[in-house]
């Protein structure tokens, strides 16, 4: 990753804004939209400033300036400048959802944002909710963590009894709870992988990486692929054993045997 996306929580602080005009008031609406305080140049509390200045010389002056006090800085349209980029937001509050090029293309971050916002339900801030409100009731239910993953990867994988891209009612989390849905269950898997492309892999192939606990593979398996699996699972080079508990998920190439 060339940047690494973060939210941050702008809720009452102060925010340095430099600028007037259509990309400064567009700016302003961004950080008062999240609860974020606008706020002069000579403010000393605050941590983070957008340049939205039009004059080149003018806006690289004032970022050196900013950034020398300590302050992480956004430099409208000058991605060179930038400490941060904005993405562009899809809101489903509690769920957002962003989009960004690292500045490279504004207008391509825009058109993904309005071919995914046509994807996503307009309950899915609904959905969060429920699953947060319902935490206890998931522990109980499901004690064990990795037993507790599993069961909720499953409700939320596609076509599950939460799938979060299909519309769901108030009461969709409650009755999965009742009717005690299951995850995938622990035991080793072998999955035979056809081509190098992750856009190739099967959806039951997808499910399963999503839910490894651990990923054994041959040396020239493509990162691509192994970046499918579950962020925390471990990885390991193939060496034939897999005593260990949980879901286990061994990759093999087509051209050797296994089963898919």
């Amino acid at each position: 990753m060339n940047q690494l996306p973060i939210f941050v929580n702008l809720r009452g602080m102060p925010v340095i804004l430099l600028g007037t005009g259509e990309m400064a008031d567009a700016k302003r609406r961004l950080i008062e939209r999240a609860g974020g305080i606008c706020v002069a140049e000579d403010n000393r509390d605050a941590r983070i400033a957008i340049v939205a200045l039009e004059d080149e010389a003018e806006a690289a002056d004032a970022v050196a300036l900013l950034k020398a006090r300590g302050l992480l800085v956004n430099a409208v349209d000058r991605p060179a400048l930038c400490d941060f980029t904005t993405p562009a937001i899809i809101d489903r509050d509690p769920v957002l959802v962003a989009i960004g090029t690292g500045g490279a293309s504004a207008g391509l971050a825009k058109a993904l944002r309005q071919r995914f916002e046509a994807m996503l339900p307009a309950g899915l801030g609904g959905l969060a909710k429920a699953l947060d409100g319902a935490r206890d009731a998931i522990r109980a239910r499901w004690p064990g963590g990795p037993e507790r993953r599993r069961a909720i990867d499953a409700a939320l994988a596609p076509g599950g009894a939460l799938d979060p891209l299909a519309e769901q009612d108030a009461q969709a989390v409650a009755q999965w709870l009742e009717q005690g849905g299951q995850g995938v269950s622990s035991g080793f898997y072998t999955l035979t992988i056809a081509s190098p492309d992750p856009d190739d892999l099967t959806l039951r192939q997808v499910r399963l990486l999503g839910s490894a606990d651990l990923v054994l593979h041959p040396a020239d398996m493509p990162p691509a692929i192994l970046a499918r699996a579950r962020a925390d699972a471990a990885m390991r080079l193939d060496d034939g054993q897999a005593d260990e508990p949980g879901v286990v998920v061994r990759l093999a190439w087509a051209t050797t045997k296994g089963s898919s």
